[in-house]
């Protein structure tokens, strides 16, 4: 198996294009069906949160005033997720934090990073869930939260879970034996009637690979 980090940021705002900064990261490292490693930082960008982004979050600017600075928590993120491919909650938001934060250190994550996306997945794979937010998400999953919703290792660690649910229902729906990371980035881009054959053609090209390959 191989690892595959879920992660979750808190921020002052919605986009980094218009000055938003990350205020918080979370990692949760998971190999199959197990957690393997857990990272977790608050983060002083400089920049101020809003009465409504505090109340929201619960991250205070006095909490961020302690941090440590974004560009130290970022490098250390980086390290830890290594080569890792990424998951998150709605990741595109995610996504550009990553990419934004990072790109602050001079690192380019576009070549070596894929993100997964646990909401697009949901709405291919329960179109009886009522909202596809993570918090009905994991109501609809009895999945619990460990602290307070909106805090970046609360949301992770059950996006990890989510995670977890969505790909063991993916092998039993479809009879397949694993739900390997770039399977899930085919899935999230089709409809969900375009599933089977798309999942019947990612493991007829493996298998063909696997054919073709010169022997050792």
């Amino acid at each position: 198996m191989h690892p595959i980090a879920v992660i979750d940021f808190e921020t002052t705002g919605l986009s980094p294009a218009v000055g938003d900064r990350a205020t918080e990261v979370a990692i949760v490292m998971v190999e199959g069906t197990r957690v393997v490693g857990r990272f977790q930082s608050l983060m002083n960008a400089g920049v101020r949160i809003s009465a409504f982004i505090e109340d929201y979050t619960g991250i205070s600017n006095d909490m961020v005033r302690a941090a440590p600075p974004a560009a130290e928590v970022m490098a250390q993120a980086a390290r830890f997720v290594g080569d890792a491919p990424l998951v998150a909650h709605n990741a595109s938001f995610d996504q550009r934090f990553w990419a934004a934060e990072l790109d602050r250190l001079g690192q380019d994550t576009r070549s070596n990073h894929s993100f997964a996306c646990t909401m697009l997945l949901s709405r291919r794979l329960y179109p009886q869930a009522g909202s596809y937010r993570l918090g009905s998400l994991a109501s609809l999953h009895s999945l619990q939260f460990a602290g307070r919703a909106h805090r970046a290792m609360a949301d992770a660690e059950v996006t990890a879970a989510l995670l977890t649910r969505i790909r063991g229902d993916i092998q039993r729906e479809y009879e397949v034996d694993e739900a390997p990371h770039d399977l899930l980035v085919k899935l999230q881009r089709c409809q969900r009637k375009a599933l089977p054959k798309a999942i019947q053609g990612y493991f007829q090209a493996l298998r063909e690979q696997a054919r073709d390959a010169p022997a050792a």
